[in-house]
């Protein structure tokens, strides 16, 4: 007798067209199983601190988008480049900061700071 298996990654993870770009998120959330694979892998964040810092995460849900993450890395490590390609080069578009500008009209005067 074969007994059926529930898929329990399927309880945390979803994937909708429409919604957070037809990309992999955690249910009912707008958290992208890449951006827990970015704090996880990248900025070296444990699932318990994710949940920490994310209250509405649990830690079920964040251990099952790592899981998926793992069986899906090559198509989400894509994903990841890609987003950081555009926001690369939004900020080219965009140009310096104000701040940036501001200081480097600064140093370009030879502004010292005032002695004392």
């Amino acid at each position: 007798m074969d007994i059926p298996t529930i898929p329990v990654i399927g309880e945390y993870i979803a994937i909708r067209p429409g919604y957070c770009g037809g990309k992999p998120h955690v249910a009912g959330h707008r958290i992208k199983v890449q951006h827990i694979a970015v704090w996880h892998e990248r900025m070296g964040m444990v699932p318990e601190e994710i949940v920490a810092t994310y209250p509405t995460l649990t830690l079920p849900a964040v251990y099952s988008a790592l899981a998926y993450y793992h069986s899906h890395r090559d198509a989400i490590d894509a994903d990841i480049e890609a987003d950081e390609r555009l926001a690369a080069e939004l900020r080219e578009a965009a140009g310096p900061s104000l701040v940036a500008q501001k200081l480097k009209r600064l140093h370009a005067q030879g502004d010292r700071l005032p002695s004392g």
